[in-house]
């Protein structure tokens, strides 16, 4: 803003010295006629270039005008997580501080100590409250933080989805870590192959309204269905996003059904529970545990040979890919239609495909043989 008015008095001061040239040029007309067309000739000249730099200036101040939005965009950047404490959050809203950090913005974390459905509603309307200028949250439910989240819309905050999605109609973007599809076969993949292709199979998630993690569950058992029917999923459990909660319902899978041949976790805090409750049973060696993990979590699990294989996009980069997503619709650089793109610092380029869905990439493979070469 200041650069413009700035501007604007150039182009006054300018136009002042054209009049005080012509002012002068008229008043030595007096002396001769040759002498008043030299004069009058340099005040012409005097006043083209003062009109040419007074256009200039013009200019110059409506380009500081016009890109005064972007350098007065309020980039307050608030990341709500299903629940603080948990690994998988940590990892992703770090490298999500960090993208906030890079394009000098603001940065803050609220979420529940617990994942439930309503748990982030009080946290959302309390940010709106604030007048933070996007959020980014991992919905725990589609539908339950919806009128808050379109609340903070109201009021001019952007929303964008990273993990987990809400309803299309509640959020600007969602940042998906990778296909739904994609991640399902991944890891029914791994767990046929795994189990020769036969036996009785469960899976532990984490919340029961989670949506991207329930699309998994019912793509998975699609899957199982159509390519391998001699593989029968048995249970699927939920684990609640609590270690313990995770861990008794894996105890409680392996005593209900004493021919289970593999369970399958789409949840990090599922995975890690499974792999330590088998590390130290007689199952051990018997029951095959896959899904989604965290590397520094699973080392311990896949070193010692109770987890072969699972897989997972790196969090880290979700979250800084959500970041400077936010900075994009906060700056007016996109609206969040299909075909829209932006950079993602160290990431790259990005094209917003369609019902306003950012793809991160295709999940990677974890086993002996790199796991070390991870750390998140």
């Amino acid at each position: 803003m200041r650069s413009t008015s700035i501007a604007k008095g150039r182009v006054g001061a300018l136009a002042a010295v054209a009049v005080g040239v012509a002012l002068v040029a008229s008043g030595c007309s007096s002396t001769s006629s040759g002498s008043a067309s030299s004069a009058a000739a340099a005040a012409t000249s005097a006043a083209a270039a003062a009109t040419s730099a007074a256009a200039a200036a013009t200019s110059a101040a409506a380009a500081a005008s016009s890109a005064a939005p972007a350098s007065d965009a309020n980039l307050d950047i608030a990341f709500v997580p299903k629940n603080l404490g948990n690994p998988y959050f940590d990892a992703s809203d770090k490298d999500g501080a960090a993208a906030v950090a890079e394009f000098g913005g603001t940065y803050q974390e609220v979420a529940p100590s617990q994942a439930s459905p309503t748990g982030q509603v009080p946290f959302l309307n309390t940010l709106t409250q604030q007048g933070v200028g996007g959020i980014a949250i991992s919905a725990v439910d589609p539908k339950a933080a919806c009128d808050a989240l379109n609340q903070a819309r109201d009021a001019g905050i952007k929303v964008v989805t990273y993990d987990s999605d809400t309803e299309a109609s509640c959020r600007d973007l969602f940042i998906n870590q990778a296909t739904a599809e994609g991640i399902a076969k991944a890891q029914v993949d791994i767990m046929s192959k795994a189990i020769g292709d036969k036996g009785e199979v469960a899976i532990c998630s984490g919340a029961p309204n989670a949506p991207t993690q329930n699309q998994w569950i019912d793509l998975m058992k699609q899957d199982f269905a159509a390519n391998h029917p001699d593989i029968k999923v048995v249970d699927v459990v939920y684990g609640e996003d609590v270690d313990q909660t995770a861990f008794d319902k894996v105890a409680g899978l392996i005593q209900k059904f004493p021919n289970l041949k593999g369970i399958i976790a789409p949840d990090t805090v599922c995975i890690a529970a499974a792999g330590k409750y088998l590390s130290t049973s007689d199952a051990k060696g018997k029951i095959v545990v896959t899904g989604l993990g965290l590397p520094n979590q699973m080392k311990p699990y896949v070193k010692d040979g109770t987890v072969k294989e699972f897989a997972l996009w790196n969090p880290g980069d979700l979250g800084y890919l959500a970041s400077w997503a936010l900075k994009a619709l906060i700056e007016g650089t996109i609206t969040g239609a299909e075909g829209d793109k932006f950079t993602a610092g160290k990431l790259g380029e990005y094209t917003v495909g369609k019902d306003g869905m950012v793809l991160l990439g295709p999940p990677t493979v974890f086993d002996a043989s790199n796991i070390d070469n991870f750390n998140f």
